[in-house]
C-alpha cells in the first residue's frame, strides 16, 4: 500500500551512506503506481523496481512436502508410519506446512501416552 511519496523516501534512504536493507514482498502484476496516473510492474516504480532483485517463488510440491516432514519427523525422534505420514502431508497441502509440523509434535506425545512404538492412524 506504498504510495510515490513512500517510494521517494525509499529512494533517498537506500542512497544514503547507511542504507538498509529493504524487502518487499507482492503479488500484484502491472498496475497503477498509488497517487500517480502510470503503471508498472507491481505498482513499483521503474527507477526503484531498477534497483531491485525479483526473486520468484513457488509452493511447494507435494513430493516436497513429504520430505520435509519426514526429515522434521527424524529431528524430533519421532517414529511415524507411511500411512500417517501421507495424512499428515496432505493436512500440509490443505492447511500450512507449519501447522502440519505442529501436528508432529501433538501426535507424538499422543503416540507416547499410548506406548506405542510409532505415530499410526
Amino acid at each position: 500500500m506504498l504510495d510515490i511519496e513512500c517510494f521517494s523516501f525509499l529512494n533517498r534512504a537506500l542512497e544514503s551512506e547507511t542504507a538498509p536493507v529493504v524487502m518487499m514482498a507482492t503479488n500484484r502484476g502491472i498496475t497503477r503506481i498509488r497517487g500517480t496516473d502510470y503503471r508498472s510492474p507491481h505498482g513499483i516504480p521503474l527507477d526503484l523496481l531498477d534497483r531491485m532483485i525479483i526473486v520468484p517463488t513457488a509452493p511447494y510440491t507435494h513430493q516436497e512436502l513429504r520430505e520435509i516432514l519426514n526429515i522434521r519427523c527424524e529431528e524430533e525422534d519421532c517414529q511415524m508410519s507411511a500411512d500417517a505420514l501421507t495424512v499428515l502431508t496432505r493436512v500440509a497441502t490443505e492447511t500450512s506446512l507449519r501447522y502440519a509440523i505442529q501436528l508432529i509434535t501433538t501426535a507424538s506425545l499422543v503416540s507416547k501416552r499410548r506406548k506405542a512404538a510409532e505415530v499410526c492412524l
